[in-house]
């Protein structure tokens, strides 16, 4: 059904699919403005940056797109699942980052050893170095202190190591927590990502069209864009999850124009 439906519109690949593909994103005015923080904050080592942002808004795919477009000098290492033991987070940045494991990987100091020479050795060849913990919500207290511990990693000048936490909000009530206050207070840039608003909606819309070769003559109504600014609240994985429901009914119906009514359709089976 769904080559059938990709067929019937001429696209080359499915216009909203919900994985993070880098080719799909889309520079709302959040968006910008997050990765502005994200690279103010590793330019100018201030150690801790925390960005985050309810679900599906876009956190993962701003990520890819910063690792896509950074400079070479900045090293980095990305860590997509946090649910390991301490060890083995320091295990994955230290693998990530390239740097050959110590005789004994599984013990803590000779990791962080090996991290902080390769971090000085980066750091005096005018390198930096970030890395990214993405759903850093799952993190757990001991994990965190972790973080902590690393972050303390600096010259007298310079902060040696970037860590970017990136996660839901459920990560700032954690930061909240009176046994992470020395962690919270090391947080020197923050971001929040908002929703888009009713005309990115639009935009949003057009632009995955565009990019997945949809034709010229595929239209959203006005009436079914506003329908899906309602029922997403802005959200770009519930507009990727209507807007795929969506065209599989204008294909059914033989249509290239979705409207409200397809849209409101849509949101019932989609979204209950």
């Amino acid at each position: 059904m769904v080559f059938m439906y990709k067929a019937f519109y001429g696209f080359k690949e499915n216009a909203f699919n919900i994985t993070s593909d880098p080719a799909f994103y889309f520079e709302s005015s959040q968006h910008k403005e997050a990765y502005a923080h994200l690279l103010y904050g590793i330019k100018h080592r201030k150690g801790i940056i925390c960005m985050t942002g309810e679900v599906g808004t876009g956190k993962t795919i701003l990520c890819r797109i910063l690792l896509n477009q950074i400079d070479a000098r900045i090293k980095t290492a990305f860590i997509l699942n946090p649910s390991f033991s301490q060890i083995q987070l320091l295990q994955l940045i230290t693998k990530d980052l390239g740097i050959p494991f110590p005789t004994k990987k599984n013990n803590k100091l000779e990791l962080i050893n090996v991290l902080n020479q390769f971090l000085i050795d980066e750091t005096s060849q005018g390198n930096n170095v970030a890395v990214i913990i993405d759903e850093a919500q799952n993190l757990n207290i001991h994990q965190l202190e972790q973080i902590r511990l690393l972050s303390n990693l600096e010259t007298e000048k310079d902060k040696l190591l970037q860590i970017i936490l990136v996660g839901q909000p459920e990560l700032l009530e954690k930061l909240k927590k009176p046994s992470l206050r020395q962690l919270n207070s090391r947080v020197g840039v923050r971001y929040h990502i908002q929703p888009l608003n009713r005309e990115e909606v639009k935009k949003y819309i057009t632009h995955r069209l565009k990019i997945a070769g949809g034709p010229a003559h595929l239209k959203f109504t006005e009436e079914a864009i506003n329908d899906v600014f309602v029922f997403s609240k802005g959200t770009p994985r519930l507009i990727n999850i209507l807007c795929e429901h969506a065209l599989l009914a204008g294909f059914v119906n033989d249509t290239f124009t979705i409207t409200d009514q397809i849209i409101k359709t849509a949101a019932q089976e989609a979204l209950g």
